[in-house]
C-alpha cells in the first residue's frame, strides 16, 4: 500500500540539450527517452505525483502521453546549460505552493537521460528516507570503476604530476601503490535520483543535507546515463537485456 505522504517526483527534461539536439524526446526502444522515466516513477507504490518540469510545450505534451502533469513551463533562466538542480526543484516547489497550494513532504528529482533505472529502486530509495526520519536525503550511487586515491594531477607551476590527494587525506603515504582491496571502496554518485526532504530543499536550500543515506545500486545496466550518440545505442543495449531476464522492466 502507499505510505500516507505527499511524494512529488520532479523529471527535469529541457529542450536546449547541445550534445545531442532534442535527446530528451529522441526515440529510444519505442517510446521518446522522457518517456521511460514518467512511466517508472508512475508506477511507483509510494509517489503521489509525476510531474515533468520542461520549458518546451512541445516536450509537455510528449510528457502528458506519458502519463505526467505538466502544470507549468519552466522559466528560460531555469533552462539553460548552466541552470542547476537545486534551481529546478526550487522553481517547481514554489510554483506548486503558490499556485496549487501543495506541499509535498518529499521531493524526488529523477534523471530521463537514465532511461534503464527502475522503480522497484525509486521505491527503495522513498522507502529508505521514510525509514529514517532524522535522514535529509537519499542519493543514488554505484562502487565506482577507478579509485579516487590513484589519481593525479599536473602542477601548474613545474612539468611534474603529484597525487591529487595526499596523505593528510588518504591516511597513507603511497596510496597510489596500494592495491585496491586495500583502500576503503569508493562510491560514485549514479546521478539519476535524489530522494529528499522539503526541509532539505526549501529550508536548507541544499539537494543533499546533513545525513545523506546511499541507495546502493549494484547492477550497472541501471547507471546507463545518455549523453552522447553512442550513449543511445548502449541504452538500447541495456534495456533489451533487462527486458530479457524481466520483462516486466519498463
Amino acid at each position: 500500500m502507499p505510505l500516507e505522504k505527499n511524494i512529488v517526483a520532479i523529471v527535469p527534461a529541457r529542450s536546449g540539450s547541445k550534445g545531442v539536439p532534442g535527446k530528451n524526446i529522441r526515440p529510444l526502444a519505442g517510446k521518446p527517452l522522457l518517456g521511460w522515466m514518467v512511466e517508472a516513477a508512475k508506477r511507483s507504490r509510494h509517489i503521489t505525483r509525476v510531474i515533468c518540469s520542461t520549458d518546451s510545450p512541445h516536450y509537455a505534451e510528449i510528457a502528458r502521453r506519458h502519463g505526467a502533469e505538466t502544470p507549468f513551463l519552466r522559466p528560460a533562466e531555469f533552462a539553460t546549460d548552466k541552470a542547476t538542480d537545486i534551481q529546478v526543484l526550487t522553481h517547481a516547489t514554489e510554483w506548486l505552493e503558490q499556485h496549487e497550494g501543495y506541499r509535498p513532504d518529499i521531493i524526488l528529482r529523477l534523471q530521463p537521460t537514465n532511461p534503464t533505472f527502475p522503480t522497484e529502486l525509486i521505491d527503495a530509495g522513498i522507502a529508505k528516507l521514510l525509514a529514517d526520519p532524522a535522514a535529509d536525503s537519499v542519493r543514488a550511487v554505484a562502487v565506482s570503476p577507478k579509485h579516487p586515491f590513484k589519481m593525479w594531477r599536473l602542477r601548474p607551476d613545474e612539468d611534474r604530476i603529484e597525487p591529487f590527494f595526499g596523505r593528510e587525506i588518504t591516511g597513507f603515504d603511497e596510496a597510489f601503490n596500494m592495491g585496491r582491496q586495500q583502500l576503503p571502496t569508493p562510491y560514485l554518485q549514479v546521478g539519476v535520483m535524489e530522494v529528499l526532504r522539503h526541509r532539505t530543499l526549501m529550508g536548507l536550500r541544499s539537494m543533499a543535507g546533513n545525513r545523506v543515506l546511499p541507495l546502493i545500486v549494484e547492477n550497472e545496466l541501471h547507471t546507463i546515463d545518455i549523453d552522447t550518440e553512442l550513449d543511445f545505442t548502449i541504452a538500447e543495449l541495456a534495456l533489451k537485456e533487462l527486458q530479457r531476464v524481466a520483462p516486466a522492466h519498463g
